[in-house]
Formats: C-alpha cells, sequence, structure tokens
C-alpha cells in the first residue's frame, strides 16, 4: 500500500474518532503540509466519505454527524493481531473476562470461515505461563475517568479503599497508570498532604474530575516510579547487599520491582557491562525466599544487613553441602 494512501486512511481513523480536527493538527499527525491535508480530504469526499469544513477560530474538519463507516474490514495480520491481544490480556489479568470472550466472539463472527479456522488453530497451540500475583480488573469507568484525567491533566477525586479495609475519599493528581503483575496502578501526588502516592485502580470504588488542572513533573516516567514505589514499600525487613557483577545481572533476579541497585561509590562513567560492586537496597515481610535468590546469581555478594539474612544463607549452605555429601 503506497504511503499516501495509508495517509489517507489515517486521516479517516482520525476524523471518526469525533470531534473537528484542525489542519494544523491533522497535518502534524499525518507528517504533511496542510496543502497535502485539504488534497486527502478531497480524496475521501471523492469516495463518498462525507468531510465537512468547519469554520471559524477553532475551525477544521469532522465527519458529517450520523455518518457510519462500512463494516469492519481486517488483514489476517490485523485480525491475528487482534484476537491474540485479547487472549494476552484476558490470560494477563488486564481485560475482564467476559469482555475479552464477547469482543473476540464478535470479531470471529464476522471473519472469513477459511480464516476464523486458521486462527483458531493458531490460538489452540497457544501456550500461556501463569500470570504473577492474583488478578485485579479495575472497574470500567473508574479506568476511562482516570485515563481522561492524566489525558488532560484534570485533579480526581477517588473513593479508596486501603488494604486495611479503611475507606477514604482524598484528591489526586494522576500522572500516569501502570499495568503491572495482573494489577492495575495510577501513579500521581496526593495535593492534600504534597505527597507521591501510587493506588491500585481495583480498590477505587469511585473516580470523578475536579475544575482546574495541574503540571506533571518534566521527564516523569509512571511505570518506573511505579516499580520504584514497590521496592522502597514499608515492610518487616530492610536489606542492604553488596553485589560483585553487572546491573543486567542483578536485574535478571531482582527486577526493579524488588531492589534498588545503584554503585557503591562514585565512580567515572563505565560501560553498563562492566562487572563491580553494586549496592543492591530492598524491604521484605519475609526472608526465607531471598537465600535461594542470592544463590542463583552465582555472583560475589556482602550481607550488610539484616543479621537474620545472613543466617538464612548459612543455614542454606549447610543443607546443599550436606545433601551434596550424600551418596
Amino acid at each position: 500500500m503506497s504511503r499516501p494512501t495509508v495517509r489517507v486512511l489515517t486521516l479517516l481513523e482520525l476524523l471518526q474518532s469525533g470531534g473537528v480536527r484542525t489542519v494544523a493538527e491533522l497535518a502534524d499527525r499525518l507528517g504533511v503540509d496542510g496543502r497535502t491535508v485539504r488534497r486527502y480530504v478531497d480524496q475521501l469526499n471523492d469516495l463518498d466519505v462525507p468531510v465537512e469544513a468547519v469554520r471559524g477560530r477553532y475551525g477544521g474538519y469532522r465527519l458529517a454527524p450520523g455518518y457510519r463507516l462500512p463494516p469492519l474490514m481486517l488483514s489476517d495480520d490485523e485480525a491475528l493481531a487482534v484476537l491474540l491481544g485479547l487472549v494476552a490480556g484476558r490470560r494477563g489479568g488486564l481485560t475482564a473476562d467476559t469482555a475479552s470472550e464477547t469482543a473476540a466472539a464478535k470479531i470471529r463472527r464476522v471473519l472469513p470461515e477459511r480464516l476464523a479456522r486458521r486462527l483458531d488453530t493458531v490460538l489452540e497451540s497457544l501456550a500461556f505461563t501463569a500470570s504473577p500475583g492474583r488478578r485485579a480488573i479495575p472497574d470500567a469507568e473508574v479506568l476511562l475517568t482516570v485515563a481522561d484525567a492524566v489525558r488532560h491533566r484534570r485533579p480526581l477525586s477517588i473513593r479508596y479503599t486501603d488494604r486495611d479495609g479503611r475507606r477514604s475519599e482524598r484528591p489526586l493528581h494522576a500522572y500516569g497508570i501502570v499495568a503491572h503483575s495482573g494489577r492495575w496502578y495510577v501513579t500521581g501526588t496526593d495535593p492534600g498532604i504534597g505527597e507521591d502516592r501510587t493506588f491500585r485502580l481495583d480498590r477505587i470504588a469511585a473516580a470523578r474530575t475536579l475544575p482546574g488542572s495541574f503540571e506533571a513533573p518534566a521527564g516523569l516516567d509512571p511505570a518506573q516510579r511505579v516499580l520504584s514505589g514497590f521496592a522502597t514499600a514499608e515492610y518487616r525487613y530492610a536489606v542492604t547487599l553488596r553485589i560483585h557483577g553487572t546491573v543486567d545481572q542483578i536485574r535478571a533476579r531482582l527486577p526493579a520491582s524488588v531492589a534498588n541497585v545503584e554503585e557503591t561509590a562514585p565512580t567515572a562513567r563505565v560501560d553498563p557491562g562492566t562487572e563491580r560492586w553494586l549496592r543492591v537496597e530492598l524491604r521484605a515481610e519475609s526472608l526465607d525466599w531471598l537465600p535461594p535468590v542470592l544463590a542463583s546469581l552465582d555472583r560475589p555478594f556482602v550481607i550488610e544487613r539484616p543479621d537474620e539474612l545472613r543466617s538464612l544463607v548459612i543455614a542454606l549452605a549447610d543443607r546443599l553441602a550436606s545433601c551434596a555429601r550424600q551418596a
């Protein structure tokens, strides 16, 4: 498919999302100038797609009210991508089971029989590993409201139930939504207390937008913010280690959601693949899982704290040595 044709179809997709689109906005999204946008609009009109010109300060183009597009047409690759996305979302806990199944059923009903059979073969041959963590699907209305507030930087008021069952209503400046291990999170700032907060979306009973707007911090990475929050959350034990290796080697067993990794002392810039002593800090409610992880790293390490972890590592080493000596 030629590039101009792709851009015309992209223009149609932008217009069918609703509202009036300015020429400048369309030109920026399509990577062309204003004259080319007008030419693409003429091509859509030639195809009997009624694109209206809206005059005035906030004018632009829109689809005629009441216009309905022809039935959805998908190529083999597109149909497979959509169905795989629905299945993966359901298995990974990112979409509700009923919604995913009904959406997939609707798509498969309109597919040609040949393509439907081929896709069934692919789906039947797939295997998914168990999703880590328990799935927790947020309320669709809550998710849409929060997403809209994130996009337009609008303050929110949320009704939240914490892990101890305490209910509260609080304001939130939401910076982003993150899906992790079968759960959805929203991260932002509570303007009432001026603290950074992360909330599970499935624990939000209701959300509504408030008047006004806010500015998000520059260079903010919501996903990294959520993962770092997991690693520094309040738990029973604060663990500090020094491990000799690369960041990638450590991250293979202690991901960003579990531990923070940093240089043990200021050094000149080095290649990320260079092995060196790194400080690893994490928090845990239990230490039983950590000795096997340290053993699997197969890297030199020093336990700075707590002493309980040192005792557990020694006990594991003794058990392994005892088992190895047996005939």
